[in-house]
């Protein structure tokens, strides 16, 4: 009888069944056919408890229509019928003032986004695959297998040939240390904000809200301690740290920061979102924190938002939306990017096989939950008619996929790796133009972890994309597990010959063609 067992008598199964596997744990499931109806409540459960004054808006400007209606004889003749009746007065009045209350109180705060500045390292800090793989051999930690296994990372990871290590780590041998990695940290920060500063003409004593995030590097005092003292913030500035929060952590960031300017009125929140790459560089051989090594590099953001009213002429973007998921109740998701000590008590981060498929459960949460905030009508009506025949009514039908190509102009997705762009590009039913401030990011700056988004949003406005009243939608992920989204809205369209951003100066050579993921394996396969 034939041999049934698909695993050979060397205890490997084939390879084509190795290859189907490989091909599972790196490919995101098909979020938008398998939709929980939870999720779809909870969007709509946040546009209802966010749109009490959109209730009240359409009453007060109904009753201001009526009133302006009104000629001086109906005034006089309703004034003369009023002062007889003191009761009806009171009434009205009280009621007026209480429906104007309502309106204001329960009315958010716009927050504008000023402007934005993303730092560029010098030319010295430029860090080639060659430059890599020269000073990952120099260190003389790793082994020759191990080596090799990061040359094929680096080729298939979709980074090119100008992307920035600091000085610590391009040394040779690396010196990872306590002063180095504040030395990065300062560099990157303070010439993200120096250009932010120069771009605004906002003084430093006028920014009242400070939020920092650095996800692995966490000193005393803290990062946004340092900014304090660097620039001399004023003493009652509301400051906060956030770390280990991963590559999201940029998301929340704008999220805590617009919470605050809700109850703190005229004011200026400087958001900074950066990683240090100084301190966690592995020198190990654990080959899942071996990858973070050949996708993060060096950079950092500097984002000014404002809730004066003043400020919304000359701002860039005011923000729509954000949401934010966690999926941190489940041990699977909590533990598929871990910091931890290997066997020899080097500490790195590592990935998990489980990490694309905790990342699409995120992202389908995350996604479903902002489709009833951002989508149009048509498709709400058409993605909510045949979800609930699938799923109350048991219908055999395909599901709708919603097309969120008609409720954004702009997509920036986290730069995480090339494998997950291609799998979003293909879930989302996006086109390469949609894609390409996220491709380029990744070739020209490698994954910045929370300040990525920015990079792509400065691509956005350095090709002249940006026009007044086109939507940006930016979604990131990160440890915990994460996922969390952004929704922007143009004021004005952007003068790219007017920008000072990092790609500017090199912006005509892009976009260049990076191969996918699934053609850089045919080409292997190949050759």
């Amino acid at each position: 009888m034939a041999d049934t067992n698909p695993i050979s008598e060397a205890g490997s199964p084939p390879p084509d069944t190795t290859n189907q596997q490989r091909r599972r744990q790196n490919t995101l499931p098909d979020f938008l056919q398998s939709v929980k109806l939870k999720y779809v409540k909870l969007g709509y459960h946040h546009v209802i408890s966010h749109a009490m004054y959109l209730l009240l808006a359409p009453l007060v400007a109904l009753v201001s229509a009526h009133l302006s209606t009104l000629t001086p004889t109906d005034i006089h003749q309703l004034w003369d019928q009023l002062q007889y009746n003191l009761v009806t007065v009171v009434l009205c009045s009280v009621l007026l003032v209480f429906l104007a209350t309502l309106y204001f109180t329960t009315r958010p705060r716009a927050v504008y986004l000023v402007d934005f500045a993303c730092y560029k390292p010098d030319p010295a800090r430029m860090c080639t695959r060659e430059t890599f793989m020269d000073c990952s051999s120099l260190a003389g930690t790793f082994t020759e297998e191990n080596l090799s296994f990061q040359k094929k990372i680096l080729e298939r990871s979709g980074l090119g040939q100008s992307t920035y290590f600091p000085e610590a780590v391009l040394r040779v041998p690396p010196n990872p240390c306590m002063a180095e990695a504040r030395k990065e940290a300062e560099m990157v920060m303070f010439g993200a904000i120096d250009q932010l500063l120069e771009k605004t003409g906002v003084k430093a004593k006028d920014i009242g809200i400070l939020v920092v995030n650095c996800s692995l590097f966490n000193p005393t005092p803290s990062l946004s301690a340092m900014i304090v003292n660097h620039y001399r913030l004023r003493g009652n500035i509301k400051s906060y740290n956030l770390g280990g929060m991963g590559c999201s952590a940029g998301i929340i960031s704008i999220d805590l920061a617009r919470q605050l300017l809700q109850v703190h009125p005229n004011s200026y929140a400087l958001v900074v979102s950066t990683e240090n790459i100084t301190l966690n560089w592995y020198f190990g051989n654990d080959r899942s924190k071996l990858v973070s090594n050949c996708l993060f590099r060096m950079g950092g953001a500097a984002v000014l938002l404002s809730n004066r009213r003043r400020d919304r002429r000359r701002s860039k973007y005011q923000l729509v939306h954000t949401v934010r998921t966690h999926k941190g109740y489940d041990d699977r998701a909590f533990g598929c990017v871990y910091q931890e000590e290997d066997d020899t008590g080097r500490v790195g981060v590592s990935l998990s096989k489980d990490l694309m498929a905790v990342a699409g459960e995120a992202l389908k949460t995350n996604i479903t939950t902002l489709g009833p905030l951002v989508l149009p009508m048509s498709e709400q009506l058409l993605f909510f008619a045949t979800l609930v025949a699938r799923k109350l009514f048991k219908m055999n039908i395909k599901p709708y996929i919603p097309d969120f190509k008609l409720a954004f102009e702009h997509f920036c997705i986290h730069a995480g790796g090339r494998a997950v762009l291609d799998e979003l590009e293909k879930n989302l039913v996006l086109t390469e133009w949609h894609m390409e401030p996220s491709r380029m990011t990744l070739y020209r700056f490698g994954n910045t972890s929370s300040s990525s988004l920015w990079y792509e949003l400065a691509y956005t406005e350095a090709k002249g994309r940006v026009r007044k009243g086109d939507r940006a939608w930016q979604i990131a992920f990160g440890s915990g597990f994460k996922c969390n989204s952004a929704v922007w809205r143009a004021l004005r369209t952007v003068n790219p010959k007017m920008e000072k951003n990092p790609w500017m100066d090199e912006i005509d050579g892009f976009p260049v063609h990076v191969p996918k993921v699934s053609q850089v394996a045919s080409s292997n396969n190949v050759n």
